[in-house]
């Protein structure tokens, strides 16, 4: 069966050019697996000739609202729709709570007047610690990365490995630069798509062009760069890396 990964978006959160980096896997017979859904993803999905009804399963990442923004007008939705069932939300059990409690509950926890919960608007899969979830016959296999850090707790993002049609695929989702860490994946990906901060202000949570090109060639000419910044950018074949990822690219395995 074939299948395709689609790039909604490739910037990043700031991006006025390219769409939220939200990226979908979607089968031959059209079923979807929307990764991440930020504050773009209505557009970005309509670009696409596509529907709220069309994702029935969406993975969050992490908190930022460039990944996980748009739930609220997902869940949303999917219940005004009473012929709608509730999405499937995969969601790493670390960031569940902060999820409903700190991201959705503003919005979402009254219709009204009848108190709600996240379970209201989603059929929730807790991934556990063994980090692995399966989707459509699919093992999807999360990464824990150094997102930021505020000195006393960790805040991490859950990249993603997994294999479409024999080509092992990594997404690092947003990630500071670790790449001793990050090396087990970098070896093992024939695909890796990389967090790719491109700005001439360094945030210090993203990892920057600058760090990636020290990455050993072998490494780099498996790897497409993403969530990059609006403007100018480095040359990215010249350095050695396939390249920028665009919006609206289409991958197929």
């Amino acid at each position: 069966m074939k299948i395709k990964l689609i790039f909604l978006g490739s910037g990043s959160a700031f991006t006025i050019e390219n769409y939220h980096s939200n990226m979908l896997v979607q089968t031959e017979d059209g079923r979807c697996l929307l990764i991440d859904c930020g504050s773009d993803a209505r557009r970005s999905l309509a670009k696409q000739g596509l529907k709220y009804c069309d994702i029935n399963d969406v993975y969050i990442s992490h908190l930022h609202a460039d990944h996980a923004g748009g739930l609220e007008w997902l869940g949303f939705t999917h219940y005004m729709h009473s012929s709608s069932k509730p999405p499937n939300l995969y969601v790493h059990e670390s960031l569940l709570n902060s999820l409903w409690e700190n991201t959705l509950k503003g919005g979402m926890h009254s219709i009204s007047g009848v108190p709600s919960s996240i379970d209201t608007f989603f059929k929730v899969h807790r991934i556990n610690n063994s980090g692995i979830f399966r989707w459509n016959k699919l093992s999807f296999h999360t990464v824990k990365t150094i997102h930021t850090y505020n000195g006393s707790e960790l805040n991490p993002s859950y990249g993603l490995f997994f294999k479409l049609n024999n080509t092992n695929i990594f997404i690092t989702t947003d990630t500071q630069f670790t790449p001793k860490t990050m090396l087990p994946f970098y070896q093992q990906a024939d695909l890796i798509f990389h967090d790719c901060e491109t700005s001439k202000i360094d945030s210090t949570v993203h990892t920057r062009f600058e760090e990636l090109a020290t990455l050993p060639a072998e490494i780099k000419r498996k790897m497409w760069l993403y969530h990059y910044n609006d403007g100018e950018k480095p040359d990215a074949k010249a350095a050695g890396f396939l390249g920028y990822v665009g919006k609206g690219i289409v991958f197929e395995f």
